[in-house]
């Protein structure tokens, strides 16, 4: 799915390598609002083996993760899935993205954000998606606003991130031919 300035795809075999660089390069930037990794996540043999679950969880309909790619370059500057796919009476999935630091305050991120939303809605028939966003990540809570997500409340120290249990704020898109 391709935007004015990223496209989205999932990831393959053969972006194991910049995966790594990526991860690597942002490590202390993605750790400060995310769940804590193991040091061998940054491996390639772990990057490998984690697309490789990717496509496993794609064919499984349990989940969907994409590189974010720069269109003038191609080069891999983020990524964003959808993942706790419910089906049933619930049709709805759990947002979470990661923009390259030096790729942040250009539009890429909410433009990522856009294209999943389409693609969740239109592609995979979904109700409802959701994101939650640390308080203070301003940023992100923008991003989410651009995108056509709300606010809808405060999850109280659901996620434990560098050993800390840490509160988020909830927001959520329904699907328009919902409403």
């Amino acid at each position: 799915m391709r935007g004015e300035q990223v496209h989205i795809r999932f990831l393959r075999a053969e972006d194991a390598a910049e995966k790594l660089r990526l991860e690597v390069e942002n490590r202390a930037f993605f750790e400060a609002y995310s769940m804590t990794r193991y040091s061998d996540f940054y491996t390639l043999p772990i990057q490998q083996e984690l697309i490789e679950i990717y496509a496993e969880q794609k064919e499984n309909d349990q989940a969907y993760s994409f590189g974010i790619f720069e269109n003038e370059t191609n080069i891999l500057v983020g990524t964003i899935s959808l993942v706790q796919v419910m089906r049933g009476p619930l049709q709805n999935a759990v947002l979470g993205y990661a923009m390259d630091k030096n790729y942040n305050n250009k539009g890429y991120t909410t433009e990522a954000v856009k294209l999943i939303v389409a693609y969740g809605f239109q592609k995979l028939a979904l109700h409802r998606i959701e994101a939650g966003v640390m308080p203070g990540n301003d940023a992100s809570i923008r991003v989410l606003e651009k995108a056509g997500f709300h606010k809808e409340g405060l999850a109280v120290k659901n996620v434990q991130i560098n050993g800390e249990w840490r509160d988020h704020q909830v927001l959520a898109r329904i699907n328009p031919r919902d409403c």
